[in-house]
C-alpha cells in the first residue's frame, strides 16, 4: 500500500510540474513531449486554448526549425510543425507565442530517447498471443474503480457496465499468463474512454483522449511499467488502436479544429458494415462512402483521415505510443473502414520508423480474397493498392474452424472447411503472418460454438496451435469457458475471471481455486502451448495437407529440423488410416510421439486414430 501511495504522490507531483509549464491560455498540448534522435524528424504540435490560433510562434533552439504553423477553422487551435534534426539535444524548448503586444511562453520538453534494446520486438509465427479485456480480467486496484469527474463508475451488478479490471490486475497475473505458454499479450484498448454510462464503453473503442490511459485502468506510467514487466518475462505486448473513430465525448467534439475533422453523419449516416466493399472492383461510390465515411454507431464520430492535419496527428500519436511505452506491435481496429490511402501511409511510415515492429489489421470480411486484399503486396504485384500491412486477422480460419465441428462431413462441409480455406492461401502475400484465432471479444466463445463438446474443443485448439499463422487465444479459453447469461450478447462471452476481484469466492488463477475439469483442460492446453514455443516446424515449417476423407483430415508441418504430423478424426469411432497415402512425408520416419501424452505411435504401418481426437505427433 505504501508503494501505491508513493507512486500516486510521484505521479501527482509530475503532473503538477507539467501543468506549471503551460500558460494559462493553453489547455492542451499534443503530444505532451517528444524525444531527440527519433527515427522521424518531423514533429507536429497541436495547441488548444482560448484564441491561440491568433498567435504566431517562434523558436530559437539548436537543431530545431519551425517549418510551418497553421491556424484552422476554430480560432482555438494552432498547429505547429518542427524539423528536429539529429543535432538537437534534450532539454526545454521555449516556444514564444505572440499576438501583437501579447506574448505567451511554452516550455516544451525534448527528452533523451531510451535505448531500443528489448523494445519494439514485433511478433511472428513463433508467438502465441493472449487476448484479454482489461476491464474483465482482474481488479488489482479497487481504488481506481471510480474516478471523480469521470462519467462512469464500476458497477458489478450490471455486466454491461464497467467491472473494475485494471493494469494492476494484469501485472498481478503476468506469471499465470506466461505459465500457460503465451508469449505475447494483446489488450483491447486502454486509452481513455470517458463515455456516458448508457453507452458502456468498457470495451475501450470510443476514445476521448488519444494520449492518455484511462485512469480507471491506471496511468500512462503504469502501462509502461506493465510492458517492462512483460519484457522481463520474455513476453511481448500488442497495443490496440483505433483510427476510424473516436467517442462522442472526446474533447474535440466540443470545438472541432476544422469543419471536416469528422464526417457528417447527416450526410453519410452509419456505416454499411460491408467490409468487402473496400476491395470490390465494382463498388459504387455510394457504398464506398457508406463504408468509409459512415459512423460506426451514433456514439462514435467517424474521423476524416483525408484531412492532412488529422492524418499527421494520428500517425504521430502512434509513433509517440511506440516510443513512450516500448510496445512490440499494434492491432489496428476496424482496418477496412478508414480511408484506404491513409491506412497504407500509416502502416508504411510506422514500419519505416520501427523496422522490427509488426502490425495486424482487423479485416473482418467474408471471403479469403477480400481478406488477402488488405495484406501488403508481394514485389511485382500491382493491383492498384498496396496496404503495406504485414498481418491481417484471419476471420476465414476462425469461421472455418467454427463450422468444421458443427456440420456433417462432406466434400465442402465439416473438416473439409479447414482444407478449403487453407487451399486458397496462394492469394496472400504471406499467410504465415496471418493472426489466426477461434474466437475473440466480438464472437461467441469456441467451447459454446462447438456445442460444449470437450473433444471438439480440443480438436479446434490443436488445429490453432499447429496450422500456419500466428495464434491468438481469447482469455478464459484455457478454462474452457462457455457463455453466461449476462445482459447483452457481447457480455455473455466477456466474463470476469473468477478470482480477479477481491470479493470473488474462488480464484481460477490458482490450482486449488479451479475445478477438477478446469485444471484438467488448463494442463492440457498448457502442455500443447508450451510445446509449441520450441516447435520450429509450427513457426517456420512448410504446411503439407491431404484432402479430408471419411471425416478425417491429416496435415504435416515440415522443417529441416523437425516434422510434425497432425491427424484429426471427427468421427465418434476410431479409424485406421492407410500409411501409404502419406508416404511422401512418412518415408524415413518410424514413429510419432504424441506431444501431450508422450504416447508412441508406429507410423511405419497403418495406424489407428481414436474417435473425436486430433493427434499432434512429432515424427522420429
Amino acid at each position: 500500500m505504501k508503494k501505491v501511495f508513493s507512486l500516486a504522490l510521484l505521479l501527482f507531483t509530475v503532473n503538477i510540474l507539467a501543468m506549471a509549464q503551460l500558460p494559462d491560455e493553453i489547455e492542451v498540448v499534443d503530444p505532451p513531449f517528444w524525444w531527440t534522435q527519433m527515427p522521424v524528424n518531423e514533429l507536429q504540435i497541436q495547441l488548444y486554448g482560448d484564441e491561440v490560433g491568433h498567435y504566431r510562434a517562434a523558436v530559437d533552439y539548436p537543431g530545431v526549425k519551425l517549418t510551418r504553423q497553421l491556424a484552422v477553422d476554430s480560432p482555438n487551435y494552432l498547429f505547429l510543425y518542427f524539423d528536429i534534426s539529429k543535432k538537437a539535444k534534450a532539454g526545454e524548448m521555449e516556444i514564444i507565442l505572440s499576438r501583437g503586444e501579447d506574448e505567451l511562453k511554452l516550455n516544451y520538453e525534448l527528452k533523451t530517447r531510451e535505448s531500443i534494446e528489448g523494445r519494439h520486438q514485433g511478433f511472428d509465427p513463433s508467438d502465441v498471443i493472449y487476448l484479454m479485456m482489461p476491464d474483465r480480467f482482474a481488479n488489482g486496484d479497487p481504488s481506481n474503480d471510480s474516478i471523480e469527474g469521470m462519467l462512469e463508475t464500476a458497477d458489478r451488478s450490471n455486466p454491461e457496465r464497467r467491472q473494475g479490471g485494471d493494469i494492476q490486475g494484469v501485472m498481478d497475473h503476468l506469471g499465470y499468463i506466461k505459465d500457460l505458454g503465451m508469449t505475447a499479450i494483446w489488450f483491447t484498448p486502454i486509452i481513455e474512454n470517458d463515455m456516458a454510462p448508457e453507452y458502456g464503453a468498457y470495451h475501450g473503442y470510443a476514445a476521448t483522449d488519444l494520449y492518455r490511459v484511462d485512469r480507471r485502468y491506471g496511468s500512462n506510467e503504469e502501462y509502461k511499467v506493465l510492458i517492462e514487466m512483460a519484457h522481463e518475462k520474455d513476453m511481448k505486448v500488442i497495443m490496440d488502436m483505433i483510427h476510424n473513430h473516436i467517442g462522442d465525448e472526446h474533447w474535440w467534439m466540443d470545438d472541432l479544429p476544422t469543419a471536416d475533422w469528422v464526417h457528417d453523419i447527416e450526410k453519410y449516416g452509419t456505416t454499411n458494415f460491408r467490409g468487402a466493399v473496400g476491395s470490390d472492383p465494382y463498388a459504387s461510390d455510394y457504398d464506398s462512402d457508406k463504408l468509409m465515411n459512415g459512423w460506426f454507431v451514433p456514439e462514435m464520430p467517424d474521423l476524416n483521415q483525408k484531412n492532412e492535419l488529422l492524418a499527421d496527428y494520428l500517425i504521430q500519436n502512434t509513433i509517440w505510443w511506440i516510443e513512450y511505452s516500448g510496445i512490440d506491435g499494434i492491432r489496428m481496429d476496424t482496418y477496412v473502414y478508414p480511408d484506404q490511402e491513409y491506412m497504407a501511409r500509416w502502416a508504411k511510415e510506422v514500419l519505416e520508423a520501427y523496422p522490427n515492429f509488426n502490425i495486424v489489421g482487423e479485416s473482418w470480411v467474408n471471403t479469403v480474397p477480400a481478406e488477402a486484399y488488405w495484406q501488403y503486396d508481394e514485389p511485382g504485384v500491382d493491383d492498384g493498392y498496396d496496404s503495406h500491412l504485414p498481418s491481417v486477422t484471419d476471420f476465414q480460419i476462425a469461421n472455418a474452424a467454427r463450422q468444421a465441428f458443427n456440420e456433417d462431413f462432406g466434400w465442402l462441409t465439416g473438416l473439409s472447411k479447414l482444407y478449403y480455406v487453407l487451399s486458397q492461401d496462394f492469394v496472400y502475400a504471406d499467410p504465415m503472418l496471418n493472426v489466426i484465432f477461434l474466437d475473440n471479444h466480438d464472437m461467441g466463445r469456441i467451447f459454446e460454438t462447438v456445442g460444449k463438446d470437450e473433444d471438439y474443443f480440443k480438436m479446434a485448439y490443436a488445429f490453432l496451435m499447429t496450422t500456419r499463422g500466428i495464434p491468438q487465444v481469447y482469455y478464459g479459453t484455457e478454462l474452457m469457458m462457455a457463455h453466461e447469461n449476462r445482459g447483452g450478447d457481447d457480455e455473455g462471452w466477456r466474463q470476469t475471471m473468477p478470482g480477479g476481484w477481491p470479493d470473488d469466492d474462488r480464484s481460477v488463477f490458482t490450482e486449488e481455486g479451479r475445478t477438477d475439469k478446469e485444471n484438467e483442460i488448463l494442463n492440457w492446453i498448457t502442455k500443447l502451448t508450451e510445446w509449441r514455443k520450441d516447435a520450429v516446424a509450427t513457426h517456420e515449417g512448410k504446411l503439407v495437407h491431404f484432402v479430408p476423407e471419411n471425416n478425417t483430415y491429416v496435415y504435416f508441418r515440415v522443417h529441416e529440423d523437425q516434422t510434425v504430423m497432425v491427424v484429426m478424426n471427427a468421427n465418434e469411432e476410431a479409424v485406421t488410416l492407410d500409411r501409404n497415402r502419406f508416404a511422401e512425408i512418412l518415408d524415413g520416419f518410424e514413429m510419432g510421439i504424441d506431444v501431450v501424452s508422450a504416447e508412441e505411435i508406429n507410423v511405419s504401418e497403418d495406424f489407428e486414430v481414436a474417435g473425436k481426437t486430433a493427434g499432434v505427433w512429432e515424427l522420429k
